[in-house]
């Protein structure tokens, strides 16, 4: 039988007395415990099992006590050990052979120790037990009372540091820097509350908080994308799938994009920024990671009520407004920051003085020839015809080349290239699944036949159960894509709405000589800086609508026949945001309708815009308009939806639809009469193309004119 543990010892002074009189164990005594499972090993000095703490008899203050003549048992006894009450009698009895076997002597000494050496008895007594047992319920008790007074404390103190959620104020009182940084954001409550709390913020001036907004922000989206894993393995149908990968998609593109941001604003150790990238750089990573919480929560707004959509809300919570907070503080940092036309802060004066120069230098060299400063090397990628470029990767799908697919020459490319990686596709109709050029896909050129040539097709849309931003049928993320001389289209047709051809996201990108086709939201100019050039873009309904900010310049914007009781409208906008630097700028461009859509236009309206979200802002300068185009000019997307938020300007269009006298009165809307307005919405001024363009080699218009 095992071991149980007792709770009475012999009396101290028992023990001290014995101390002179140690002798050691016996083999027997040693073969007895080992036995009965109490005591193994060699030599007498291994452990006590298996129910007591891990002595051993050489460790024990009463070990003395053990090698004593006065017997086994009641050493054992004094050690607080028994092994059972079956085994009791044996230990008295082979206990009293061995004191038997010894001297006369030796018992009398023993029998005279007990008899004079303490008042009270070496056996356990009632008395004394349920003395021990008082004291240790008295302990216990005392114990547990402090153990709760001290969680109370913990929970009481913080709850007075964190405060409450972002609904309530703060109980740490803010620092005057920290108010001040929070009086220009829009959610100024979660503001405090975010920011009282992170590391440093107490001691922070106005400038330091700029980066510890970031920070903190990059911190909760992180942790989203990290917790929203977890969900990965729960059934979901097809779209609630659908919008959980964007989600994913999106949050890591965000961490992305926060990163960079706080590596351009936080200070070296010497005091001086990190300059990883320019202010105007950072106000488009802090918008488009607005855009991306935007866009993630849009496509799980239309699934059906359930776990994934439940659980992903709750780890979205306040995402959004978090990152519109951190451009808010960012966007207001710089006391020399002029405001555009709509209150939106625009870029320090030393840049708008550069791409001022930059602009004067441009007008030396009209269009379309190159400007002057654009490197022979890339004048010759984009005049010289494809069959006689070098490319990195030959698509073919006869086989005359690197690859067959599309999607096999986009894994063969290298990530994060510092050199522009040229793919030549080949004449012919590709349609592939999911073809995306990723967010590390860097510097990739895409080169095709010619706008009807080589096209790269596909006919997915919403009725296929998946969001919007899953139906392109191509998309490009990574940052310096380019395009040239291809045809992206989606074949869907109008009657299955949404089905997107392209979708871009990729900052600095550029469409050159391009076609694309759809019916519904044929582009998707999701986000970040991106310009379009000598495009033919074919559409029904909202036909180019994202958050970019991008300019289409020299384009042709074709309007196609609609669904019966549809209207055409050219543009949605999506800014959520008044802080960010987004919108869609139409310059130069021809606005023309199909056949049978001229046929029809007397019944079937046409319109340059109609508001998404909150602030939309959307303007065409210098551009020709059909007389397809309504006089009444834009569409509400709801009642008085945005009417007074938006920005809505046109300036000096021309042709049949260009006249202005009958446009809409709404307070967002504007004829704009000043060029200085016109000009913010320009290559140079609102994608500060002059910094970035001429290494593609593309001819752009940096201006308004020549």
């Amino acid at each position: 039988m095992p071991c149980s543990r007792i709770t009475t010892l012999g009396p101290k002074s028992v023990l001290k007395e014995q101390k002179s009189r140690s002798i050691g164990w016996s083999d027997q005594d040693a073969n007895f415990l080992h036995s009965r499972g109490c005591y193994q090993g060699r030599n007498h000095r291994s452990k006590v099992l298996p129910n007591s703490k891990l002595f051993t008899p050489h460790s024990l203050p009463s070990r003395t006590l053990l090698n004593t003549q006065i017997g086994f048992k009641k050493a054992l006894f004094h050690l607080g050990f028994a092994c059972g009450r079956s085994h009791r009698r044996r230990l008295k009895k082979e206990g009293g052979m061995r004191l038997e076997a010894k001297s006369q002597s030796d018992a009398e000494l023993t029998q005279d120790h007990y008899a004079t050496s303490s008042s009270e008895p070496l056996e356990p007594t009632p008395k004394r037990r349920s003395r021990l047992k008082l004291l240790l319920l008295i302990v216990g008790f005392t114990l547990i009372i402090a153990s709760a007074v001290s969680v109370t404390l913990v929970v009481v103190l913080r709850s007075k540091d964190s405060g409450g959620g972002s609904g309530s104020m703060t109980h740490r009182q803010p620092t005057k820097a920290i108010s001040r940084v929070c009086s220009r954001t829009l959610y100024q409550n979660l503001c405090v509350n975010s920011l009282v709390d992170f590391p440093g913020s107490l001691i922070a001036s106005d400038k330091e908080l700029v980066h510890i907004s970031v920070n903190m922000t990059l911190h909760h989206v992180g942790k989203a994308l990290y917790t929203s894993t977890d969900l990965s393995n729960l059934e979901m149908d097809g779209r609630a799938r659908s919008a959980y990968n964007d989600c994913l998609e999106l949050l890591e593109d965000s961490v992305d994009q926060l990163t960079r941001s706080l590596t351009s604003v936080a200070p070296s150790g010497d005091g001086d920024p990190q300059r990883l990238g320019s202010p105007e750089d950072v106000m488009t990573w802090l918008s488009a990671s607005l855009t991306n919480q935007d866009t993630c929560t849009d496509g799980l707004s239309e699934t059906e009520e359930g776990e994934v959509r439940n659980q992903m809300r709750e780890k979205l919570k306040d995402l959004s407004e978090l990152v519109s907070n951190s451009l808010a503080i960012y966007s207001s940092s710089d006391d020399d920051e002029d405001e555009d036309a709509d209150g939106i802060p625009i870029q320090n004066r030393r840049r708008r003085r550069l791409m001022s120069s930059a602009e004067e230098t441009s007008k030396l060299s009209p269009l379309p020839e190159f400007p002057v400063w654009v490197r022979k090397k890339e004048r010759r990628l984009i005049q010289t015809p494809a069959s006689l470029i070098q490319a990195d990767i030959v698509v073919s799908q006869d086989g005359n080349g690197t690859c067959k697919t599309i999607k096999e020459a986009i894994k063969k490319a290298p990530e994060n290239s510092n050199r522009r990686f040229i793919i030549y596709v080949k004449a012919g109709r590709y349609e592939e699944k999911e073809l995306k050029v990723g967010r590390k896909k860097t510097n990739l050129m895409f080169i095709g036949d010619g706008m009807g040539k080589t096209v790269i097709t596909g006919g997915v849309s919403v009725a296929d159960n998946v969001t919007t931003f899953h139906t392109a049928s191509f998309a490009a993320t990574g940052a310096g894509f380019m395009a040239r001389d291809i045809t992206f289209e989606n074949y869907a047709g109008a009657a299955k709405h949404q089905a997107v051809a392209l979708r871009v996201g990729a900052d600095k990108s550029v469409i050159y000589r391009c076609n694309i086709i759809g019916y519904q939201d044929s582009l998707y100019v999701h986000s970040q800086r991106q310009f379009y050039r000598e495009c033919d873009i074919y559409g029904t309904v909202d036909f180019i609508f994202g958050n970019a900010a991008v300019v289409i310049q020299n384009c042709n914007i074709i309007a196609r026949k609609p669904m019966d009781q549809q209207k055409v409208t050219i543009t949605a906008q999506n800014r959520k945001d008044p802080n960010q630097n987004t919108g869609i700028s139409i310059h130069s461009c021809k606005l023309l309708a199909q056949p049978d859509l001229l046929a029809s236009k007397g019944s079937i309206q046409t319109f340059l815009g109609r508001p998404w979200k909150m602030y939309a802002r959307t303007v065409y300068l210098l551009s020709y308009m059909g007389d397809h185009i309504d006089p009444k000019g834009w569409l509400e997307w709801d009642g008085s939806f945005a009417l007074d938020t938006l920005y809505y300007g046109e300036y000096m269009n021309y042709g049949p639809g260009g006249a202005i006298g009958q446009r809409v009165k709404w307070p967002g809307y504007r004829v704009i009469t000043s060029a200085i307005e016109a000009n913010r919405f320009t290559v140079g001024k609102f994608i500060y193309g002059s910094s970035w363009l001429p290494a593609t080699g593309v001819a752009f218009l940096a201006g308004l004119s020549e």
